[in-house]
């Protein structure tokens, strides 16, 4: 296999159902699929099947995980980036950029932790993957797509034959855990704004996938229901126990209204009957509002190891693409919106440290309250 940097290739909506129809996009949703079937009826605490290439131990989700120790050091690359004085903005921190240019540095040698030996061009080609799931550098945001880029690269592993299908438990419950709880650091410290505004393409502000196989995990429980999001004494009791009640705990933390004015469509799907019906609702709905959304999917990036064919936009001429992509090197989505990036919107995070502190924005650590991830 010949390795290259994977580059962004969707461009129209004529793209994106050759997309659609690609190897590529069955190897996604299958991915996502298996991981979320996974998990269905664990605990983030319940042992879990691995290879030697995940972890040795599972210790409150810090094991000597391959994955894991990469995500470890990108989190202590933020103290080399401190927040900067932003008092008078809940935007997005500067700083941030800093961040990002220092994982740049280093995410190629970052995967020298990974079991096997890779090459500089295919270290290259599965780290982009790994660079571009910590937010945009120039807009500071994060959302849905940044989120996928993270999967990609799991999946990357796995095809070069890094991870194993018994891998998939493991990769859930320590791994992806591990990279919520790394994004949640990153979205406290930097501040970074949602992905859009609109709703934006996940359930909260930053995520979706939490979500996706935190209701897989609630699928079989015997008592809890859909609507005991709204109940607090359930997220105090069992929200470490599954990701769908910590990223409500999350929500609630950084939230000053409830969830029926703060995230809706939560509100709404609280009302499903079973936690059978809202996981394979959101299998759905990710591939309706993530997969098939051009504002999100013109941002995926394709390589040789998730490639994508010919595409109609192949045959447009460079000032074409040029003029298509003006707007900050991307294609400007239309609707009822006018605008795919949306309007800017604060940091939910920045909201609530100010209301906690008379008005005063302050870029320090530890102002919020413990998040449900650490």
């Amino acid at each position: 296999m010949q390795f290259k940097v994977p580059q962004k290739r969707l461009l129209t909506n004529d793209d994106l159902e050759v997309f659609l129809t690609s190897d590529t996009y069955t190897d996604i949703i299958t991915f996502i699929e298996d991981l979320s079937n996974s998990v269905r009826g664990l605990k983030n605490s319940d042992p879990c099947m691995k290879s030697e290439n995940i972890c040795d131990q599972l210790t409150e989700f810090q094991g000597s995980s391959a994955v894991v120790k990469i995500l470890d050091e990108i989190e202590q690359y933020v103290e080399q980036a401190p927040p900067v004085a932003n008092e008078k903005s809940r935007f997005g921190n500067p700083a941030f950029r800093k961040f990002y240019d220092v994982v740049e540095k280093n995410y190629i040698s970052l995967q020298q932790y990974l079991p096997a030996t890779l090459s500089s061009a295919a270290a290259e080609e599965v780290g982009t993957y790994l660079l571009h799931s910590l937010g945009n550098r120039t807009r500071i945001d994060y959302g849905s797509g940044h989120e996928l880029n993270f999967i990609c690269y799991l999946l990357c592993l796995k095809k070069l034959g890094l991870l194993k299908r018994e891998d998939y438990s493991c990769l859930v419950l320590v791994v992806f855990n591990r990279y919520i709880s790394v994004m949640r650091t990153i979205q406290r410290q930097y501040w970074l704004e949602p992905a859009g505004s609109h709703g934006v393409w996940g359930l909260d502000d930053y995520h979706f996938l939490p979500f996706l196989f935190g209701a897989s995990q609630l699928a079989t429980h015997k008592y809890l229901r859909p609507r005991s999001i709204h109940d607090q004494d359930v997220l105090d009791a069992y929200s470490k126990d599954y990701m769908y009640l910590n990223s409500i705990a999350f929500i609630n933390s950084v939230k000053t209204a409830s969830l029926r004015w703060s995230s809706p469509m939560l509100d709404d799907i609280s009302g499903v009957k079973t936690w059978e019906k809202v996981s394979s609702g959101m299998i759905k709905m990710y591939k309706a509002e993530v997969l098939r959304k051009l504002p999100i999917m013109q941002h995926f990036l394709f390589g040789s190891i998730l490639p994508i064919g010919e595409l109609p936009s192949d045959k447009m001429t460079e000032n074409q693409i040029e003029e298509m992509t003006k707007h900050n090197g991307h294609v400007h989505g239309e609707g009822i919106w006018g605008d795919c990036c949306g309007i800017r919107l604060p940091s939910a995070i920045a909201a609530r440290q100010a209301s906690e502190n008379n008005g005063e924005l302050r870029s320090i650590p530890g102002l919020l309250k413990p998040l449900p991830f650490d």
